[in-house]
């Protein structure tokens, strides 16, 4: 799933596209925010656009699969992945989830109608369910696979232990793993260092779920990677000392390499040997275009930037 070169990709993540969360609809002005917002990512060199079914209540899968119906060609220029298995403000709870076999091809079906598209290049398993049965999975995925609606299988949120459970029932391999993964939040990376200190008890990403991608060729995505704009945007009387010192840095390495401090961000994040892939969710065209050069940062990036920008957002040295 990554690119030839062994580096992460940028990807599109179009969870704020479509309106508010609520039951309202959207409307022509939405959709020309999708199509913007599609333009400018696609001007960048991301192909890659990632969906869920719950992202504003399914509006920003309908407002993309309105963009894609009205620009003839666009379908065979992009990948699309999505997900399912949240499922939210139903049967009397404000969140459950849900990977039975039934439950999957229903919310795939959904999803390829609003997305107006006969199939998506990868689906994700949103979340873990504690109630998934890894043999219905295998049973739904077969036959979405069988009938061309989905091409590649990934999870998000998942350990290496349950990608691994899971895979055991799977005939296809899973490629993606999504994850919270950012210099704001660095639970990923804090506890592959921190093992036999008692300040890794402080964190709770499940050690070895990076490693166990890596070690066979799971592509890790990370969600929030822009870290809310808390670097790069949001008001600095906000900032505790390590974010204002981090962003300063930003800033500092930016104009050193004629670039954004968006890209030094996720270029960062693309210098890991994981090969992480960000995922950017921002509708601002501007700071998606601000992102442009975050591969080329990675490949020129030193150890000790790398590792001055890590001691900066901890606030304080690594052990």
């Amino acid at each position: 799933m990554t690119n030839a070169n062994g580096r992460g990709r940028l990807i599109y993540g179009c969870m704020g596209l479509g309106g508010p969360w609520d039951g309202t609809s959207y409307g022509s002005s939405e959709i020309d925010e999708a199509a913007a917002v599609i333009e400018a990512a696609q001007g960048i060199g991301i192909e890659l656009f990632d969906h869920a079914d719950i992202y504003r209540s399914g509006k920003s899968e309908a407002v993309f699969g309105e963009v894609l119906a009205r620009s003839q060609g666009l379908r065979e220029k992009i990948l699309l992945q999505t997900k399912c298995g949240i499922r939210l403000g139903e049967r009397g709870l404000q969140t459950h989830y849900d990977l039975s076999r039934e439950a999957i091809l229903e919310r795939v079906n959904q999803s390829l109608k609003r997305l107006q598209t006969e199939y998506v290049d990868v689906l994700l398993l949103h979340r873990p369910d504690p109630l998934m049965d890894p043999r219905e999975v295998a049973d739904a995925v077969g036959q979405l696979m069988a009938e061309g609606k989905v091409r590649q299988l990934g999870v998000s949120n998942m350990s290496g232990a349950q990608i691994a459970y899971l895979q055991e029932e799977l005939e296809t391999p899973l490629v993606v793993n999504q994850l919270e993964m950012s210099l704001l939040r660095r639970d990923w990376l804090e506890s592959t260092v921190l093992v036999n200190h008692t300040e890794g008890l402080e964190y709770s990403f499940p050690h070895g779920t990076l490693e166990h991608c890596m070690a066979t060729g799971i592509e890790l995505q990370a969600y929030g990677s822009l870290a809310q704009g808390r670097y790069t945007g949001a008001s600095s009387a906000e900032f505790s000392p390590a974010e204002s010192a981090t962003a300063q840095m930003l800033e500092q390495l930016a104009g050193e390499k004629n670039t954004t401090p968006e890209s030094v961000l996720l270029g960062w994040l693309m210098k890991h040997p994981a090969r992480i892939s960000p995922v950017i969710g921002t509708t601002n065209t501007g700071r998606i275009q601000a992102c442009a050069d975050a591969a080329s940062v990675a490949d020129h990036m030193t150890r000790a930037q790398w590792y001055g920008l890590w001691v900066a957002a901890r606030g304080n040295n690594i052990p």
